[in-house]
């Protein structure tokens, strides 16, 4: 089995997770900057998926398997977007092309991201995997997800014999989650869109390793585990409801100054607040998950609100107690307007 994106916490993680299966011999793992933690048992090789170089080391690994983990969302290190959307589409290009030349090849997954399906104001209320978007993502890290699907379908065109997984991954969050959205839950205040609060859907970590596992081996009796499926955690929560059990308090701006705190936010090197990124924490995102159940035959450990609740519990508490932030909330729903009524309708948190 050949990994790429193993310097990476996740990237790690599945490598350590996957040589304790018994079917599993070997395991190269391939990253462009040597990894800070250990990778048990598996061969490191310094490769960069970008380069040519990448179809002699799968041709040297004899690998059976690949799982393509060098999609994501935020830099390495110090590195620039311009670098990260080269790994993610050139990359993808470089290491496609190899897997097409390679005999040996019998399974590809494809770390992939439910950014897909953009967001937008008319979109449904649910996006399944065969969903057309109402608006294609523009830019970022969203668009590179579609080209690098394209690619995908076009290897998996040309390759037949080759079966072919892609999970579209929810907002992945948990102790050591690097995303976009784990740095923006991460800052001390969090800008929102006036008169909009998105739905949302998170999976955990592991529950990530576990499902990248599931799709790396041959299937089970009644499962298929190649085509493309829906991951997430049960359920979804409000951007508002997030930031109260985070104990953030939250800035509604009008969303032309939402952009300008983003580039101002980007500028600070604190998190990604590209277009993409804004129009999720918009007009929010939600999939079906049905294909993971009843086709891949995977059920994720932790729900939407659990994952989140440990991605809390690993970032410590807020400038608000998440008690005394709910109940300053509800206390101004419960003011009565001048002309009757109350301000705001309590939601259940």
């Amino acid at each position: 089995m050949l990994v790429t994106g193993v310097a990476r916490q996740l990237g790690g993680r599945f490598v350590r997770r996957i040589l304790r299966d018994p079917g599993v011999d070997r395991v190269v793992g391939v990253d462009a900057v040597p990894p800070e933690h250990h990778l048990g048992g598996a061969d490191f090789v310094r490769a960069d998926i970008r380069q040519p170089t990448i179809a002699r080391v799968l041709a040297e690994s004899d690998a059976d398997t690949v799982v393509h983990l060098d999609v994501t969302g935020t830099p390495f290190g110090s590195g620039s977007r311009a670098a990260l959307k080269e790994t993610n589409v050139i990359g993808t290009m470089q290491l496609l092309g190899a897997c097409q030349k390679s005999p040996s090849i019998k399974r590809l997954v494809v770390k992939s991201s439910t950014n897909v399906y953009g967001s937008a104001p008319r979109d449904p209320a649910v996006f399944t995997e065969t969903t057309t978007p109402k608006s294609l993502p523009s830019g970022g890290f969203a668009k590179d997800t579609v080209e690098v699907e394209g690619y995908v379908r076009g290897f998996a065109r040309r390759r037949p014999d080759v079966a072919v997984c892609v999970l579209r991954f929810a907002n992945i969050l948990g102790p050591a989650a690097d995303s976009p959205l784990a740095s923006y839950f991460s800052l001390p205040v969090l800008p929102t869109v006036l008169g909009y609060d998105p739905r949302l859907q998170f999976v955990h970590e592991d529950d990530v390793v576990e499902v990248l596992r599931i799709g790396s081996h041959e299937p089970e009796r009644g499962t298929l585990n190649s085509g493309t499926f829906n991951i997430a955690g049960d359920g979804v929560l409000l951007l508002s409801q997030c930031a109260r059990r985070l104990g953030r308090p939250t800035v509604p701006l009008l969303l032309p100054a939402v952009t300008w705190v983003g580039s101002l936010v980007r500028t600070l090197g604190m998190t990604d607040f590209s277009p993409e990124q804004i129009r999720l924490l918009t007009h929010g995102r939600v999939v079906s998950t049905d294909q993971m159940r009843e086709t891949l035959g995977f059920t994720p450990k932790y729900s939407t609100a659990e994952t989140f609740a440990d991605f809390v519990r690993s970032r410590g508490p807020g400038l608000l107690p998440p008690q005394a932030l709910a109940g300053a909330v509800d206390r101004i729903a419960a003011l009565p307007l001048p002309g009757g009524g109350h301000s705001l309708t309590q939601s259940a948190d």
